[in-house]
C-alpha cells in the first residue's frame, strides 16, 4: 500500500495514523480535553489508550476499504493533531474533511496547510469533484480554514450535531475541483497574514 506523506512547512507534515501512535494520541487528546470538548463529540468517548487504538484500527480499515483516510499531523516527530477524509462517496466523487489541532499549536497556519494538502490529494490524486468542510456556526477558528482556502458557504444545517448536552448548528462549506487552485506554502502564509 502506498503510504502517503504530506509535507506542510518547516518540520510539519502528515502521515497515516499507526497503532503505535495510540498512547501519544490519547495523551494529546487528554491534555487538550477541555479545549477539544467544546466542538468535538469524540472527546467524551475517548477515555483510554484503548479508545485511541480502536479509532486508529477503524481508520486503517476505512483506508483499506477505500472509504477515507485519517492522518496524524506532526511537528518533527510529535503528533499535534489529526485531519482526515470522513467518508468518500465514489459515485458522486465527493468527500468531507475534518480536523483538530492541539490548543498550543494553533495560529501558525498548520491546519490551513494541512487542508490545502488534503484538497490537492482529493482533486489531483483521487480525482474527486467536491470537498466539503462543516464547522460549528460559532467555531470561528475552524470556520477560518475553509474561508482562507476559498471555499463557498453552502448553507446552515440546523441542529446538526450533539456535543454533550448541546446541539449545535453547522456551517457547510464546499469546494469543487474546478474552483480549487493549489496553493503553495508561501501563498497560504500570505493568506494567513491577510
Amino acid at each position: 500500500m502506498n503510504m502517503p506523506r504530506f509535507e506542510l512547512a518547516d518540520d510539519r507534515w502528515m502521515r497515516l495514523l499507526e497503532s503505535a501512535d495510540a498512547a501519544e494520541l490519547y495523551a494529546l487528546i487528554d491534555s487538550n480535553r477541555e479545549h477539544l470538548a467544546r466542538w468535538m463529540p469524540f472527546v467524551s468517548q475517548t477515555r483510554s489508550v484503548a479508545d485511541s487504538l480502536a479509532f486508529i484500527r477503524s481508520a486503517r480499515r476505512q483506508l483499506a476499504e477505500n472509504r477515507g483516510m485519517q492522518l496524524a499531523i506532526l511537528d518533527g516527530t510529535t503528533i499535534i493533531g489529526v485531519a482526515g477524509f470522513h467518508r468518500i462517496d465514489w459515485v458522486n466523487r465527493a468527500t468531507s474533511i475534518g480536523y483538530w489541532l492541539a490548543e498550543d499549536r494553533q495560529g501558525a497556519g498548520t491546519m490551513t496547510l494541512a487542508a490545502a494538502a488534503m484538497l490537492d490529494h482529493a482533486f489531483a490524486v483521487w480525482r474527486l469533484h467536491r470537498v466539503e468542510i462543516r464547522a460549528g456556526v460559532e467555531n470561528t477558528r475552524s470556520r477560518a480554514i475553509p474561508e482562507r482556502l476559498g471555499f463557498r458557504e453552502a448553507g446552515i444545517l440546523r441542529g446538526a450535531e450533539r456535543i454533550g448536552p448541546r446541539v449545535i448548528d453547522h456551517v457547510v462549506y464546499a469546494m469543487t475541483d474546478a474552483e480549487w487552485e493549489p496553493l503553495s506554502a508561501s501563498s497560504v502564509r500570505d493568506a494567513l497574514r491577510a
